[in-house]
């Protein structure tokens, strides 16, 4: 039932062990609900993501994503695919970056959990080097840079309501709500080893929190590794994944999560993507990141150290989320096991963007 590997799928692998779903019953069940697709049925996996399960499945010709929550036990309000559809239903007509999806699936017989699908977008995915299809582009890195700035300030720049999604979130009490979420997930997926710096940030955040600006649709993990380029051009991004946590309420949380995985000058790499280096992209300078943003955004960009330190705070704990997965036997994804190490970086660089002392040295995890 799996592909043939091509080209066309650079961005795709034969599924992990241990991840693959009842294929048959999942076919059985599109072809009743989609009665257009027609073809044989395949599958692939997208198997960079972390945290959600993506698979490109075919009928024929037809390519679609399936996503699903991962296996194993899930952290309240995390891997919300009822969420993910009902933003990515209603977004694409406002925010042409976001796929559209054409089906939610609440019957757990089907595929054990909740799943959507949405239509598949041919394109590349930038990591750690400016891509070969992109290479004589002058500051290729530069403009991808650039271009993935621009996508959220235009997400900014949606009027919720004019696209169906003005009940996504509770504005209201937006930022004491995210502390205080993260916090009690920080407390349920910690472990013997956690390092209780990454606590105290979470302390220092509620204590700290800024007025919040009007509020916007939130990506809530909107990063480089997240957004899809046409691969001849590295000026625009053409999608943007992932929208499992979106909702209402401050912008500036995009942003400060944005720059929680851009490279850093004092702490280096370390961090969520430190495997990925993404210092040798040449992106802009992290003041470029902010003061582009606020351009074409139009939106104060004032208190930006604490929601980048609430950034550092947010992905600490989902890495420790992933990491107690695998303490508990939860995935064979062997990248798991890593995640811990960077857990300590992020803490301090959190507490250094809210003013406070620091004890690792410069540069962090290399």
């Amino acid at each position: 039932m799996s592909e043939e590997m091509t080209a066309y799928d650079a961005e795709t692998a034969p599924v992990r062990p241990g991840e693959d779903l009842d294929w048959p019953r999942v076919e059985a069940y599109l072809r009743a609900e989609l009665p257009e697709l027609t073809g044989e049925f395949s599958v692939l996996q997208f198997p960079h993501g972390s945290a959600n399960l993506t698979y490109r499945i075919r009928f024929g010709d037809t390519p679609l994503v399936l996503r699903r929550p991962p296996f194993g036990q899930l952290a309240p309000g995390a891997h919300d695919m009822r969420r993910e559809h009902k933003a990515l239903s209603r977004l694409w007509r406002a925010y042409p970056r976001a796929p559209r999806a054409l089906l939610f699936c609440d019957d757990h017989s089907v595929a054990g959990a909740d799943f959507l699908v949405m239509e598949y977008r041919p394109g590349i995915v930038v990591w750690d080097a400016v891509p070969e299809s992109m290479a004589a582009f002058l500051d290729a890195g530069h403009r991808i840079g650039l271009a993935v700035i621009d996508a959220l300030a235009d997400l900014h720049r949606v009027d919720p309501s004019a696209c169906g999604l003005g009940d996504l979130g509770r504005p209201d009490g937006f930022l004491a709500r995210q502390v205080a979420g993260w916090r009690k997930r920080w407390d349920l997926a910690a472990t013997e080893d956690s390092d209780p710096t990454a606590a105290e940030l979470g302390e220092r955040l509620a204590a700290s929190l800024p007025e919040s600006g009007p509020p916007a649709v939130l990506h809530n993990d909107f990063k480089i590794d997240n957004c899809q380029f046409a691969p001849d051009d590295p000026d625009t991004v053409v999608s943007v994944f992932d929208w499992d946590m979106a909702t209402l309420g401050d912008p500036l949380v995009d942003l400060g999560t944005l720059l929680n995985y851009w490279p850093d000058p004092e702490f280096g790499d370390a961090g969520a993507l430190a495997e990925l280096r993404l210092s040798r992209l040449g992106l802009p300078s992290r003041q470029e990141v902010v003061d582009r943003y606020a351009a074409r955004s139009e939106r104060s960009v004032r208190d930006i150290d604490w929601y980048e330190a609430y950034g550092c705070f947010k992905t600490l704990v989902i890495l420790q989320q992933l990491y107690a997965r695998h303490l508990r036997g939860e995935t064979t994804d062997e990248r798991m096991a890593r995640r811990g190490a960077h857990i300590s970086v992020l803490a301090e660089r959190g507490m250094s963007r809210l003013g406070l002392p620091t004890t690792l040295p410069t540069k962090g995890l290399q």
